[in-house]
């Protein structure tokens, strides 16, 4: 019985890491304009969300805020978001048919800044686009909650998680070396992901983490034989290997938790 790449305390502090950041209390903010962050609100509602994910009000206590921004910003604005880099709460911003120069806008980085133009509908994709680079691994919680973010999350994830691998697999010359890390990284990739789907417990998704582990030796054994072909670049086969592999995982865990129950639909099913 070949061993297994990563420990078994080693795991089970993953499972403990993941699940001590449940969703439960994950929260999507939306504040700004009074006559449109309520409509973004509603917007973000669809999917079978959560009604209390999305709240309007200030930053506290949220996991991402959005300011909804018509024209320059004035008094209220700049103070909202000077309390959200106060509280510490990532920011993005919606700026709605605004003139000017958008990086000129107070307490938000130029990346964080979404323009619409005037009349124009909410750009819904490119929202949560935003939040999924600013939050990162860490949206994956909020998005349990608010499937309109889901998308852009784990697209998120899976796209980091594969470069991170095949940083690591083209930096480590020692044979084997890198196996734990690389599991590691998969089995968290897989857990944000379950996680990012509505799954209550990590812990229930134990069949998915013994397919990543067994997916995993599978990929390993592939680059030691195209190794034996391409003896001097071997660092570039490890490295296309483990990206290549890592993404696969992605998307195949990806589709079997979007056609697996999650608890949105389940309480819509009792509703």
């Amino acid at each position: 019985m070949p061993k297994l790449p990563i420990s078994l305390p080693a795991l089970r502090r993953l499972l403990r890491e993941i699940e001590s950041a449940g969703g439960d209390e994950q929260v999507l903010a939306v504040g700004g304009a009074d006559e449109l962050a309520p409509v973004l609100r509603q917007q973000f509602l669809r999917g079978r969300a959560e009604p209390e994910a999305v709240r309007l009000g200030g930053p506290e206590g949220a996991a991402v805020y959005l300011h909804v921004l018509t024209g320059e910003a004035g008094r209220e604005d700049v103070a909202m978001l000077r309390r959200s880099v106060r509280e510490r709460t990532p920011v993005i911003v919606i700026a709605v048919g605004f003139r000017g120069d958008v990086g000129m806008i107070p307490y938000a980085l130029a990346t964080d800044i979404v323009g619409v133009a005037a009349g124009q509908s909410f750009p819904l994709e490119t929202i949560a686009a935003a939040i999924a680079a600013r939050l990162g691994e860490d949206g994956a919680p909020l998005a349990g909650r608010i499937p309109l973010l889901r998308d852009a999350v784990c697209e998120r994830l899976v796209a980091s998680c594969a470069r991170r691998n095949a940083l690591v697999a083209a930096a480590v010359w020692i044979p084997g070396a890198d196996l734990p890390v690389l599991a590691l990284n998969e089995l968290r990739l897989i857990l944000r992901l379950a996680q990012a789907h509505g799954a209550d417990s990590a812990r229930d998704w134990v069949p998915e983490l013994a397919a990543t582990l067994g997916a995993g030796f599978g990929l390993r054994a592939l680059a030691r034989e195209l190794l034996a072909f391409v003896p001097i670049a071997g660092w570039a086969v490890k490295s296309a290997v483990a990206y290549g592999g890592t993404r696969a995982l992605g998307e195949t865990a990806r589709l079997r938790f979007e056609l697996a129950p999650t608890r949105q639909q389940d309480a819509a099913e009792r509703a």
